[in-house]
């Protein structure tokens, strides 16, 4: 068995037992084995291509960051956590764009609409408990809605498997960070805590798989 495939079960295994850690509500699953998510996709994609791409390496950096800021409670934490994950965003955005080989203006706008509605409806029904967390909140949903957007026209132009896998990240990623919103700020359940560590773990996969497909890098 070569590297990868042991590093992708490792992926598999501590994913499953964090997100057990978290239907079962047990904290010491959870802080011992959530860091090693991004930990281990990250050796993952070293072991996968001779090549890599320093960006999406940084990416997942902050990602790991994020995730091991947001496992504290505080305000502090929380928004620590947000501007790693805000940088790991601004990154994935750099590396579609790095695909995206021509702007056509009826397909930006195509691919604009969707997810500002989506973000509009979020933050107006989100908007009066956000409280001095409204613009961080803001500045972070538009950034993720222009990570799906550029996606989005990244996909319209190649049809590739590569583009569809990082549009379907993008967009996994933006309803875990909305389900996230919601429990945080308007209303907690159990069921968003575990959805929205399921989804995560399927973005950010979906993201991985996308840039070890051929001619991913650039």
């Amino acid at each position: 068995m070569n590297k990868a495939k042991v590093t992708f079960f490792v992926f598999v295994f501590v994913s499953i037992l964090d997100i057990i850690g978290v239907i079962l509500e047990i904290p010491i699953l959870i802080y011992i084995f959530k860091p090693f998510i991004i930990l281990s996709l990250l050796f993952l994609y070293v072991f996968s291509l001779p090549k890599r791409l320093k960006w999406y390496v940084i990416a997942l950096e902050f990602s790991f960051f994020g995730d091991v800021l947001l496992m504290f409670s505080g305000e502090l934490f929380f928004m620590a956590g947000l501007i790693s994950f805000l940088m790991a965003h601004l990154l994935f955005i750099k590396i579609v764009l790095g695909r995206i080989k021509e702007f056509n203006l009826p397909k930006v706008i195509f691919s604009v609409i969707p997810f500002l509605i989506v973000f509009s409806l979020l933050i107006f029904n989100l908007k009066d408990s956000l409280h001095e967390m409204l613009w961080p909140v803001v500045i972070y949903g538009l950034i993720i809605s222009i990570f799906g957007a550029v996606s989005l026209i990244d996909f319209l132009n190649t049809k590739s498997k590569k583009s569809l896998l990082m549009l379907s990240g993008a967009i996994i990623f933006m309803i875990s960070d909305s389900m996230l919103a919601i429990d945080k700020f308007h209303f907690e359940a159990h069921l968003f805590k575990v959805l929205i560590m399921c989804t995560y773990v399927l973005a950010q996969y979906l993201i991985f798989r996308s840039m070890i497909q051929k001619n991913a890098l650039h």
